[in-house]
């Protein structure tokens, strides 16, 4: 239903009993609106009717209440004041004219607010528009500091021309005389012409080559901003925030005599929309005022900006191709922190902020479980609810564990973020000789408290039998860990930490000949010869080995279990160095680093064992074939139904087919048929194939990766139980950092080489820089890089 609502434009005045309104030489008027109608509506019915435009004229629109008694005005700020009005008319014996206040948009009182300043600044601001009562508007020229803009006058009946320079100007039409509308509504003179001066675009005039128009809609004033930072920094000018809270946001070029400016407001109060009210796109300024390096270039800025480039990788640009891309992308001279503090910022965007990790941890496990059944998680806090550790073990991994060989290589790795930690993990290898990661765990440190409760979750995923090996280093807290946790399980030593801790104890890199010889012999006689090469030359070094490591912990030959060709832990040490670049990451982001590798990775070899057509994984089948070859011309004896007598070559063996073993050992430990082997089974007319462990067969390599990891997806896709999703973890206390660039990079161990990266300016040499360079020629001889022992 549509009622007459009557208007008139005029000004307010006070008398003694009441305030009345004095009605210009328009008189009144009427405009015919729905009962429903909105702030915004009405607005633009008046604005229609009174044949204005916003971008130059603001309207106030306010009644005065029915009632007996002196009162102030009612100023129409929401829809509620607008259906409050209509309500009042229908009610009153007398209609209720509505007052149209009509003035200049220029705004000559603006409290002053700083470039940085928030969104929640203020926050006073509920109206449509700018409340008439609280701000000043005037004729006279801004009076704050650093504000004296000249106003821009107003045509209405206007035309653009050219001048001799090819620049276009805008003055009056001919025989249309330029009259003021506000002299004109408000009555305070007639329809005579009134001399207003003209603006000429001048030579030095350019536009912000922007798409930015009255009217135009943003979703939230953040995106305005965003939009308009990026138009300052391509176009090389700065622009000062005149006003800004939570409903309104006005700005204008920092040059005072620019006519470049914007003013933008919610569409309605309960909304986050803003619109465009008021645009001026033209720059008036000087070239000296153009700065690169402005004040619209801040961190958030360059970080939203460069955000995208890292989406889907792990490291993206550094600081210096973050400075790049400003230069080329956005026109802006930033400095190295700055590219660093924006750096950081993009990845706040895209990978989330370390505190929010810990936050929505218990919801992305709770994910993880459902959409990968049989996933095991674990989250341990203190009794302050601060994280303390958490191990993930993907269902898929655990299931197909059984398709492994029972070794298991357990190492850590330190986390290079800001809440630091180190990242624990547990890794089998598969028939193909890839790494086959079974469990996950981020802890506080290295220390026998941490390893004892990921290796406890660990045992309840993977149990403790006679035939499970566990391969680690030799740091104390692991090996205090293991005999606590496993009663069955072996457990040996990484052969190749043992190495470097004879180097660094004893100096003598040169027996290291003898010792992986010893370390890989298969036959105890064998490993006792080098053993003996070794005593006689380094005898502290064979009695650290034997008395202090311990033989079964590093030989193939004495190891208790089954411990195959895996002699150290370097499927870890592939885990570690995989990560490398996501070793900063907030942990939720690390975690989808790893499932995101993970996918791939039993993507990419399901694919791969389903194209196989021989009977063994494809690493196994070429170890395999070369051993055909050596064990043709081999004489072998048949000794029983099952046991071979293999002459020939530089060892003799003994086979039993049935059992699977032979003296040489080889096929004993790998489980992999050796040349002797392989000859007694030609005699015996045997598959050859029946005699090598299902580990290493297609079928089982099929098996263990036939299954499929998925991600979470989008938090917002998440569904998760109130009692999970409300469950708090908070970051765990960390010590105050040191002063200076944090260290990413951790300590080479003993016996590492790296290349040495300082290099003389003056003769080329490495080794040295310029200031202590003896060379008078300038010789570049040695100027190459060497390896050397760190």
């Amino acid at each position: 239903m549509k009622v007459v609502l009557f208007f008139e434009v005029g000004n307010w005045e006070e008398l003694e009993d009441r305030w009345e309104f004095k009605g210009g030489v328009g008189g009144l008027k009427s405009i015919l609106v729905e009962e429903d109608i909105s702030l915004a509506g009405l607005f633009d019915k008046i604005y229609g009717k009174l044949g204005l435009s916003s971008d130059t004229m603001d309207l106030v629109l306010s009644y005065s209440p029915p009632l007996n008694k002196k009162c102030s005005p009612l100023v129409l700020k929401d829809d509620e004041d607008v259906a409050a009005l209509l309500a009042a008319r229908s009610d009153s014996t007398c209609k209720i004219p509505l007052g149209v206040i009509v003035e200049r948009t220029e705004v000559c009182a603006y409290e002053k607010s700083s470039q940085e300043s928030s969104d929640d600044t203020d926050g006073s601001h509920d109206g449509f528009r700018d409340n008439y009562f609280d701000v000043d508007y005037c004729d006279s020229e801004p009076t704050d500091v650093g504000s004296s803009r000249q106003k821009l006058p107003v045509f209405r009946n206007v035309e653009r021309t050219e001048n001799d320079n090819g620049a276009s100007v805008t003055q009056p039409a001919e025989g249309n005389p330029v009259v003021d509308p506000l002299l004109r509504l408000t009555g305070a003179a007639s329809d005579e012409p009134v001399n207003v001066p003209t603006t000429e675009a001048s030579d030095s005039s350019f536009r912000d080559g922007s798409d930015l128009h009255e009217g135009k809609y943003f979703n939230t004033k953040k995106d305005l901003k965003r939009k308009l930072s990026d138009i300052a920094m391509k176009g090389n000018f700065e622009f000062r925030t005149r006003k800004s809270n939570r409903s309104l946001w006005v700005i204008e070029c920092i040059d005072p005599n620019c006519s470049w400016r914007l003013r933008a407001s919610k569409i309605v109060p309960e909304s986050t929309k803003f619109v465009i009210r008021k645009y001026v796109g033209v720059h008036y300024c000087s070239l000296l005022n153009r700065n690169a390096n402005h004040r619209q270039a801040t961190y958030v800025v360059i970080g939203e900006q460069v955000a995208p480039q890292y989406v889907g990788v792990e490291k993206g640009p550094g600081p210096k191709g973050v400075q790049t891309f400003a230069r080329t992308k956005l026109g802006a001279q930033i400095s190295y922190y700055k590219a660093w503090r924006g750096r950081k910022h993009a990845h706040t965007l895209i990978r989330g902020s370390p505190e929010q990790s810990f936050h929505i941890l218990p919801s992305y496990f709770h994910m993880l479980e459902k959409l990968n059944p049989g996933t095991v998680t674990r989250i341990e806090v203190d009794g302050e609810s601060r994280f303390k550790y958490l191990f993930l073990a993907f269902g898929v991994a655990i299931r197909g564990f059984r398709y492994m060989r029972k070794v298991v290589g357990i190492d850590g790795t330190f986390l290079k973020g800001q809440y630091r930690g180190v990242l624990l993990v547990a890794t089998a290898q598969d028939g193909n000789g890839q790494c086959y990661p079974l469990a996950w765990g981020i802890v506080d440190s290295e220390n026998e408290d941490a390893w004892t409760w990921f290796l406890t979750q660990l045992k309840e995923v993977i149990g403790d039998t006679d035939e499970l090996a566990l391969i680690s280093d030799r740091a104390p807290s692991i090996k205090k860990a293991i005999s606590t946790v496993f009663e069955k399980a072996h457990h040996g030593a990484c052969a190749w930490h043992v190495a470097q801790n004879i180097k660094n104890k004893f100096k003598c890199a040169d027996i290291m000949g003898s010792y992986w010889s010893a370390v890989n012999a298969y036959r105890c006689e064998d490993f006792a010869g080098y053993m003996t090469e070794i005593s006689h030359r380094y005898p502290r070094v064979a009695e650290y080995l034997e008395n202090e490591v311990g033989f079964e912990k590093w030989s193939r030959c004495h190891y208790p279990g089954l411990r195959y060709n895996i002699m150290t832990t370097n499927m870890v040490e592939s885990l570690n160095s995989m990560l490398v670049n996501a070793r900063d990451f907030p942990y939720v982001a690390l975690l989808d680093v790893i499932q995101e590798k993970m996918s791939k990775w039993w993507n990419d070899r399901r694919i791969v064992a389903m194209t196989i057509t021989a009977p063994l994984t494809p690493s196994r089948e070429s170890e395999f074939r070369p051993r055909f070859a050596q064990s043709n011309g081999r004489h072998t004896l048949q000794l029983n139904p099952v046991t071979y007598h293999v002459k020939g070559g530089e060892l003799e063996g003994v086979v039993d087919i049935f059992n699977k073993t032979c003296t040489c050992k080889e096929f004993d430990i790998d489980k992999l048929p050796c040349v002797h082997a392989i000859a007694a089974a030609h005699h015996a007319q045997v598959s050859v194939y029946s005699l090598v462990s299902p580990y290493y067969t297609k079928e089982y390599y099929v098996l263990a990766y036939g299954e499929t990891i998925y991600p979470v997806g989008s938090q917002s896709q998440w569904d998760v139980p109130n009692e999970v999703a409300t469950r708090v973890v908070l970051p765990r206390e960390v010590k105050e950092r040191k002063r200076g660039r944090p260290k990413t990079s951790r300590f080479p161990s003993v016996g590492e080489f790296r290349k040495r990266k300082n290099r003389c300016g003056k003769c080329g040499a490495y080794g040295h820089n310029k200031k202590k360079c003896n060379s008078q020629t300038g010789s570049t001889e040695g100027n190459q890089p060497t390896d050397v022992p760190v």
